[in-house]
């Protein structure tokens, strides 16, 4: 990491485990990565949010899913740090990475109710996939705290 951004925040962040009845995770494509890379939903935490509050909004906001239930609070946080390609130009060049924390959550609505066209789009294509393939898809960077999340929603699940 260059030496000018070594002193940036981490920015404070929320991610969501969304599983369908199955026990399948939901993935989404993005638009502004031209690989093959997929997540799941995850975003900021605004100003006097709590983190459930943070990502319930940006549940609603990256994907129109409303009808869900919470499973889990995952306990503690994850942490990533940004490739130095993305460095200064991921939001506004304000962070060095994000400290996350990770929500557990059961859909409990129909599919139809899923709808990537939102106000401000993130997303391309999504599908539910297996636990286990979810450190298959995400981009390097994010490879470490996908696997601590397999790990823990497994032994919740199992």
């Amino acid at each position: 990491m260059l030496d000018k951004f070594k002193n940036l925040p981490l920015r404070k962040g929320v991610g969501i485990i969304l599983l369908n009845s199955e026990n399948k995770v939901f993935v989404a494509r993005r638009i502004d990565n031209p690989k093959n890379f997929w997540q799941m939903p995850q975003g900021g935490v605004d100003k006097n949010e709590d983190f459930l509050t943070a990502a319930l909004r940006e549940l609603k906001e990256e994907t129109n899913i409303e009808n869900v239930e919470l499973i889990k609070e995952l306990d503690g946080t994850t942490t990533y740090e940004l490739p130095d390609n993305l460095l200064g130009i991921i939001w506004k060049g304000k962070y060095r990475g994000q400290k996350q924390k990770w929500f557990l959550m059961r859909f409990k609505g129909n599919e139809n109710e899923i709808n990537l066209r939102t106000k401000h789009p993130e997303f391309l294509d999504w599908q539910w996939i297996e636990l286990d393939k979810i450190t298959k898809y995400v981009v390097n960077f994010k490879l470490d705290i996908y696997e601590i999340i397999k790990n823990k929603v497994k032994k919740i699940i199992n």
